[in-house]
């Protein structure tokens, strides 16, 4: 027991994955006055990149306040402008991108399980998708755990309809948590865990984009908000707030929000919502005790600090150790639970940092499975004069400890290895809130204390334990892998325990346009050496597999080899999901790795379910080859491949009028005119190829940042309209159209089975040679025509579409590649 214990203390202090830290004296000297300040503010919203890192960065770098940003979703909704993932892969980096926006500008992240099904329009609608009560569940609890003292909000919970529906929903639902946080019949099963917290005030941190522009709030009377002024100058980090706040907003790199550093006077507008008026409205925390006094028996430790804190020597940190280590002691012994954790926590890291302490425990390979032997190296140096020594290196969970009672002295390095087991029940590493499978609103997570947690959970840990005279101090390390790299030198990963198979159906939407038998290939990869076993593939009644089952044999753990199956589709269209299971031992493994590998953030497994989609379509296409232009990035290629063309991707640079003329079709991806610079000067030659005969599909692009306004031959305005509800009914303007016809007789029955949208950003002025297709929209809104639009330009067509096609066709939706034949085949 006392071990699960323990562990438990362990985990709240090894979740994710960060790198040794390194920090300059100045460094040091910043987390020493915040070790003296006792206050807390949390900045809510619904997304990542919502949040004002400006705001988060002067609480927590100006005001050295506890800050924390609450993202209801993990922003698995959105569009990615630096590769193909989408949905929860998406999820996953927008994850790592707000922890390493943390890292920047000093706040804390954490999420509800609200998923991001997508654009909303309306809060009544975002509360019907997710689950209200649990997402306030969520809100609470993590209200109660972090204690804020101020709460502030992104959005106005007064203006519904004005803004995204989850934007709106963050706030209204902060008011009902502010309440129920304090209310000890809510949720009493929290307070085993947690105590009943009151924040003293909620704010609403005002923008100009509520007042329609710049100019607009410029003249707006702003006497009745806070006029905070946050254009700090920090010498001892050499950054100002806003370039603070730049460098952390820069991290949203899949959403394209790099932006620039400024420097200067800077204002920040909050309206009071909740809580006292202040008098000074340049210190949110007025009337709160933000220091040590404000826990019983503090006030010595708060002196005592301050005194560190003038005597700091910026030459040779470790001369504070000394009394660092009696705060430490004192520390330990109050009472007040909340505060010694997260104090204690401090502390002792500026000790390990004053000292120099170098603490670390290396895997010797990236990945391991459970159940199998592991060597682990660890390091630990004193690079101080301080006398401290090494009592115990321990691993968790495996629980060996080692003594060592070995003295660090200066400068000198002690290191050693040992093997360990790792147990058969450790769990393997990916996202936690993927492990269950969730539904359209909500992330399946049924164990309270993980909820709010924002990163992967992981279990391997090395405790360090290391006596300072008569205190013992346990320094807690995240195991992970480390090697050294020719080009980028000494490079950290996390450490993974992963099954010891892993299946991928190589296609993840396999079309049958008839019954003729078709080969589906599985990628079979060894978690571990000497994998042998057996893969089936399972798929619903009415499709044929053959064989029912292969056997395999991987020698060495990395190796992969591929099998393939003969799938014979039903007479009838269909869609289905197929599974590919491997059996070792008697033993399922129903998983497939995927690794999410981008330089900004750190390098992520994801376990997903090793499925596909299998859809038997009745689908004509008439063409061969297509022209594709990829703009922000999709997989709409490889679904047009799976339709039978030939597709080939092309550059701006290549495109010509001679290169053009082989294809029967130009096809122009997401958002081509907000990111390719180059199209802009070819425009001309894509409307020629159109005037001497070709069709050109241009897919959506939103209304800021356009690369020209002239993306179509004719006059063409992008507006913000869009259908957020996927199945809204469709009403044909005219049945007869040749893009409703031909080779495909489409219907209102090929847009069920949409997902997320059914389109966006549709154009809402267009030149008369423009045809609309049809009509749609959302619940209690008017028809919009703009979703497909199709003008004859020459000899050719011209064709713009807001239609989600690139979130339809590699989920497999049938009427959407019936539709997509349609438009390729217009004018044949």
């Amino acid at each position: 027991m006392k071990n699960i214990s323990l562990l438990i203390f362990i985990l709240s202090y090894t979740l994710g994955f960060t790198q040794p830290q390194k920090p300059a004296s100045a460094e040091i000297y910043n987390k020493l006055e915040k070790l003296n300040f006792l206050g807390s503010a949390l900045y809510i919203a619904a997304h990542p990149d919502d949040e004002n890192t400006r705001l988060i960065s002067y609480l927590a770098n100006k005001v050295k306040a506890r800050t924390g940003y609450l993202s209801l979703t993990r922003g698995d909704g959105g569009q990615n402008l630096i590769g193909l993932e989408l949905r929860e892969q998406l999820g996953v980096i927008r994850t790592q991108e707000l922890i390493e926006a943390r890292k920047v500008d000093g706040g804390e992240q954490f999420f509800s399980r609200a998923n991001d099904f997508g654009f909303s329009k309306v809060p009544n609608e975002t509360l019907q998708i997710w689950d209200k009560e649990k997402v306030l569940q969520d809100m609470v609890w993590i209200i109660r755990k972090f204690q804020p003292d101020i709460i502030i909000n992104r959005f106005d919970h007064r203006s519904p309809g004005t803004t995204h529906g989850h934007h709106t929903s963050s706030a209204m639902l902060t008011q009902e948590a502010y309440s129920l946080a304090a209310d000890p019949n809510y949720e009493p099963e929290q307070l085993k865990y947690v105590q009943l917290w009151q924040p003293k005030r909620v704010m609403f941190n005002v923008s100009w984009w509520f007042f329609g522009g710049k100019d607009k709030f410029e003249k707006a009377d702003k006497s009745k908000y806070i006029n905070l002024q946050t254009g700090d100058y920090y010498p001892t980090i050499g950054l100002s707030n806003q370039e603070i706040a730049a460098l952390s907003r820069s991290k949203h790199k899949s959403q394209g929000f790099g932006t620039t550093g400024v420097r200067g006077d800077d204002m920040e507008y909050l309206e009071l919502i909740k809580g006292d008026n202040l008098k000074d409205k340049q210190n949110l925390f007025e009337g709160i005790d933000t220091s040590w006094n404000r826990v019983k028996d503090g006030k010595a430790i708060g002196d005592a600090i301050a005194v560190i804190i003038k005597n700091y020597d910026f030459r040779n940190p470790s001369a504070s150790v000394p009394e660092l280590l009696k705060v430490y002691s004192s520390i330990l012994k109050l009472e007040d639970k909340h505060w010694k954790s997260l104090k204690s926590k401090e502390i002792k890291e500026i000790i390990a940092l004053c000292t120099g302490l170098y603490l670390e425990a290396i895997a010797e390979n990236q990945s391991a499975t459970p159940g199998s032997n592991l060597k682990i190296r660890w390091e630990a140096t004193n690079r101080s004069n301080i006398a401290m020594k090494l009592s115990s290196v321990a691993l968790y969970p495996e629980g060996k400890a080692i003594t060592q009672d070995t003295l660090l002295a200066n400068n000198i390095s002690v290191d050693n290895s040992f093997d360990v087991v790792i147990p058969k029940s450790a769990n393997f590493t990916s996202p936690y809130w993927l492990t269950q499978k969730g539904d359209k609103g909500m992330y399946t997570v049924n164990d309270l204390q993980k909820i709010g947690i924002p990163d992967i959970i992981r279990e391997m840990s090395a405790i360090f334990t290391v006596k300072f005279g008569d205190i013992s101090i346990p320094f807690e390390r995240t195991i992970v892998y480390k090697y050294n790299d020719p080009v980028k030198g000494e490079v950290y990963e996390p450490l993974d325990i992963i099954p010891a198979v892993t299946t991928s159906i190589m296609n993840k939407v396999q079309l049958f346009k008839d019954n003729k038998k078709q080969t589906t290939s599985v990628k079979i990869k060894a978690g571990k050496d000497n994998c042998k076993g057996t893969l089936r593939f399972e798929l619903p009644d009415g499709w044929k597999v053959s064989p029912a089952s292969i056997p395999f044999e991987l020698v060495r753990k990395g190796s992969e080899t591929i099998v393939n199956f003969e799938i014979t589709p039903p007479d009838s269209p269909s869609e289905v999901t197929a599974k590919s299971i491997a059996t070792i031992d008697g033993e399922d493994f129903d998983r497939e790795q995927v690794i999410i590998n981008y330089p900004h953030i750190s390098i992520q497994q994801v376990l997903m379910p090793s499925t596909a989609k299998f859809t038997k379509v009745d689908l004509k296409i008439e063409g061969n080859s297509i022209a594709y232009i990829m703009g922000a990035g999709d997989s709409v290629p490889e679904s047009l491949r799976q339709m039978g063309y030939n597709v080939t991707l092309l550059t701006p640079e290549a495109i010509t009028m001679q290169t053009l003329s082989s294809y029967d079709a130009v096809v122009v991806g997401i958002r081509a005119y907000n990111v390719l610079d180059g199209i802009v000067f070819k425009q001309q030659v894509l409307f020629d190829y159109v005037a001497n005969g070709g069709t050109m599909v241009v897919q959506y692009n939103t209304t800021g940042d356009l690369m020209t306004r002239d993306i179509a031959p004719y006059p063409l305005r992008i507006s913000r309209d869009r259908v957020t509800e996927e199945d809204a009914k469709v009403n044909f303007l005219d049945a007869k159209h040749p893009v409703l016809n031909y080779p495909n007789k489409i219907t209102e029955k090929d847009f069920t089975g949409w997902v997320q949208e059914q389109g966006l950003y549709y154009p809402d002025e267009w030149g008369k040679e423009f045809t609309p297709i049809f009509t749609s929209h959302d619940k209690g809104e008017e028809a919009k025509k703009g979703g497909l639009l199709v003008a004859k330009y020459g000899k050719g067509h011209y064709i713009y579409t807001g239609l989600s096609f690139f979130r339809e066709l590699p989920e497999g939706v049938s009427g959407a590649y019936r539709l997509m034949a349609n438009l390729i085949a217009i004018g044949k």
